[in-house]
């Protein structure tokens, strides 16, 4: 069993979990989880790794129910509370669920798959039986314990699946690097089907015995009141939720600014990641909180496994360097190592035990992703030559454009016209194109009205002129999933009907 709940009896009388129905211990947690896992079990045994999939808002019952299916011996398969209908149906189909949990909110939405059950259970949480009676199973560190889908930016959503060993070293390895402790106080935002929210936000505040206050959708106005009336100590988000509450913090009055940049001082750390943290959010939140945003790098298949430091300097643009216990090196085209500090750019390798185990259901696509033990990542980086901090180009099917013979971060290209002070925010791709091989393509939101022309014109004074996108188009919205990352294949898609 997941060390994330043996532990939890040496906080028994803490308060672990905040949210709208009040506040719940880390006692109550484990007591109402044996239930959940009794009621699940139903006098069998053990789940066996039976798949249970959960629709539940950020609460106090999302943990009781997560730690329940792994002490009944399941898997926890969150779903995520805004996908649409055949989003969810994909997830529970593809890991053969036969349990899905539910809050009640979520019955009526529902609805169209309870009704054509497939012998799968539907409970709500009212419904779910709980009893006290049942032994639990003994759960071994290597069974698995979660399955989280990928984002879905580059193929169908994958389910990715972690071990009970994979979690607690997911957790560990970012206790140690910023230094929990049951002293701390988190406010999640956080979507909680995803390794963001799971991993560095709810399970590390549990695992240190600290403090977790869970509201289930991101609100600026409510988290800026959060941020003033209660002691946090640690804050973290997508850069996208950052760009709203500086949004916020704009539209206030001059005095209520000062309040609210005053309520940031207590917070001991704020971090960034899920998506590129632009340069320009980075100083501007910098300006408002006084604090200077860590970002750090991980994904669905590893946890976390690069980080700026908690103490020292964090450079904008760069994600740092291997957490405790995590191996990265950089692999170029021909398959060979490059040396550290060698300023050439590689695909990010990944080992360690934070390493998810396989892809759900995909044996062979399990097996091509690992070389020797070592996961490939699939992104692009540059390791600097002076301090070793690492850099992420982008994702290498993505991210990485070639153009006319060159090769193009899309990530450069889209940081360089963020600082352009009519475009609030920009997204790039490639497209196929018969004569460039890809052309550079731009997306971007403007806050105040400038021509496409005269966007290229400026962006031609400042970059070679292959990085210059060949063709700009303005937008309301650009498409997100639901950890604000941009979909762009969704985008290429755009540029290549404008082109036919």
């Amino acid at each position: 069993m997941s060390q994330l709940v043996n532990r939890a009896t040496q906080f028994s009388g803490n308060i672990a979990i905040v949210d709208k129905s009040g506040q719940h211990t880390f006692e109550s947690l484990l007591e109402t989880s044996s239930n959940i896992a009794s009621g699940l079990l139903n006098g069998a045994l053990d789940l066996k790794e039976e798949r249970v999939c959960m629709l539940i808002p950020a609460s106090f019952d999302y943990a009781a129910i997560q730690w329940g299916i792994w002490r009944a011996g399941g898997i926890a398969v969150p779903l995520c509370t805004t996908h649409p209908l055949p989003e969810l149906e994909y997830v529970i189909n593809d890991s053969d669920a036969r349990t899905i949990v539910y809050h009640p909110q979520f019955k009526e939405f529902l609805n169209p798959l309870i009704n054509k059950t497939n012998g799968r259970r539907f409970i709500t949480t009212v419904e779910l039986p709980v009893s006290s009676s049942t032994p639990l199973p003994t759960v071994r560190e290597e069974r698995r314990a979660m399955i989280l889908y990928t984002s879905g930016t580059t193929s169908r959503p994958k389910g990715v699946v972690s071990t009970h060993l994979n979690v607690d070293s997911q957790i560990t390895s970012l206790v140690e690097a910023w230094d929990w402790s049951p002293n701390d106080y988190i406010l999640n935002v956080l979507p909680l089907h995803h390794v963001h929210g799971i991993i560095n936000v709810l399970s590390c505040a549990l695992w240190t015995g600290a403090k977790c206050e869970m509201i289930p959708k991101f609100n600026a106005e409510l988290v800026w009141k959060k941020f003033s009336e209660e002691p946090f100590t640690l804050f973290m988000a997508v850069p996208t939720i950052y760009h709203r509450l500086i949004a916020h913090w704009d539209s206030a009055s001059e005095q209520a600014k000062q309040e609210l940049s005053k309520s940031c001082r207590k917070f001991r750390l704020m971090v960034s990641g899920s998506a590129p943290l632009p340069v320009n959010v980075l100083e501007e939140w910098r300006k408002i909180s006084g604090h200077v945003l860590l970002e750090r790098y991980g994904m669905t298949e590893i946890g976390m496994g690069l980080s700026n430091p908690l103490h020292g300097e964090r450079k904008p643009g760069f994600v740092g360097k291997p957490l405790p216990n995590v191996q990265v090196k950089l692999v170029g085209e021909d398959g060979k190592d490059i040396p550290p500090k060698a300023g050439a750019p590689g695909e990010i390798y990944v080992k360690g035990p934070n390493v998810f185990s396989e892809y759900w259901g995909l044996p062979k696509i399990t097996q091509q992703s690992f070389v020797d033990g070592w996961f490939k990542t699939g992104d692009v980086a540059l390791q600097d030559q002076v301090d070793g901090d690492y850099r992420i180009l982008g994702r290498r099917s993505i991210d990485i454009i070639k153009t006319g013979g060159y090769k193009v971060s899309a990530l450069e290209i889209e940081e360089l016209f963020r600082t352009h002070p009519a475009v609030e925010e920009c997204a790039v791709v490639g497209v196929e194109d018969d004569y460039w091989g890809e052309r550079v393509c731009a997306a971007m939101i403007l806050n105040q009205q400038v021509s496409t022309h005269d966007l290229s014109e400026w962006a031609k004074l400042r970059i070679a002129g292959y990085k210059v996108p060949k063709q700009i188009q303005i937008m309301t919205e650009l498409p997100r999933n639901a950890m604000g990352k941009v979909v762009k294949p969704e985008l290429r898609r755009l540029f290549s009907v404008e082109k036919t």
